[in-house]
């Protein structure tokens, strides 16, 4: 790589870099091609897990944890918006821009919530739940109870949907017309719910949901 420059190592060789040795049993080369045989091409690292990792032959928890830092330095690397606060919100096109990168590749829903002040300024957002959305799972408690932390005047709301599909759910209906109706009681507006796709979003705020 000194020698002639990093664009020329192969992806076996640019794995090997980041593995530094390989096991008793396995040469550092060997190790990162039973890697790339795992994922088949290269553009499929970006999808991998820490589960994937650890059961291929030679992998154990540190060198998953540098392979998985390293995607996620690319990833973050290749987002031009790396900061929730440099969102400027003028529609849901602007939350979703944001927010596909992070969630495009989720194998689980994630729902977040973005905080906003009374100038619709961005104060923080934070991920609240992990797992199917459902009524059980995404309660109004704990999404008002850190708006009150953080003096928000109104949130907006967002999850993925792995499948791909943004048309939203009968949960998802359920939940949002849930918390309009809290927000509302507490004085906290609930602007939107958008629900993110692989490459495009559904806009309940948009639909006139």
């Amino acid at each position: 790589m000194i020698n002639k420059g990093v664009e020329y190592l192969s992806n076996e060789d640019l794995l090997a870099i980041l593995l530094k040795c390989g096991t008793k049993d396995l040469s550092v080369k060997e190790l990162a091609n039973n890697i790339l045989k795992e994922i088949n091409n290269i553009n499929n690292l970006k999808d991998i897990n820490y589960e994937k990792l650890i059961k291929i032959k030679g992998i154990g928890k540190a060198k998953a944890c540098e392979i998985l830092a390293s995607i996620e330095l690319g990833k973050r690397i290749n987002n031009k918006l790396n900061n929730i606060s440099q969102i400027k919100i003028c529609s849901s096109e602007n939350i979703f821009e944001y927010y596909k990168n992070k969630l495009s590749d989720k194998l689980q829903e994630h729902f977040y919530c973005v905080y906003l002040d009374t100038k619709n300024q961005i104060i923080k957002d934070k991920l609240l739940f992990i797992g199917t959305i459902n009524q059980s799972l995404v309660h109004p408690r704990e999404v008002f109870k850190e708006a009150y932390l953080l003096s928000a005047s109104s949130i907006i709301c967002i999850h993925n949907h792995p499948s791909g599909n943004v048309n939203p759910s009968n949960n998802d209906i359920i939940i949002t017309k849930q918390l309009r109706e809290v927000g509302l009681l507490l004085g906290i507006n609930v602007l939107d719910h958008i629900i993110i796709g692989k490459e495009k979003y559904y806009s309940f705020n948009d639909n006139g949901v």
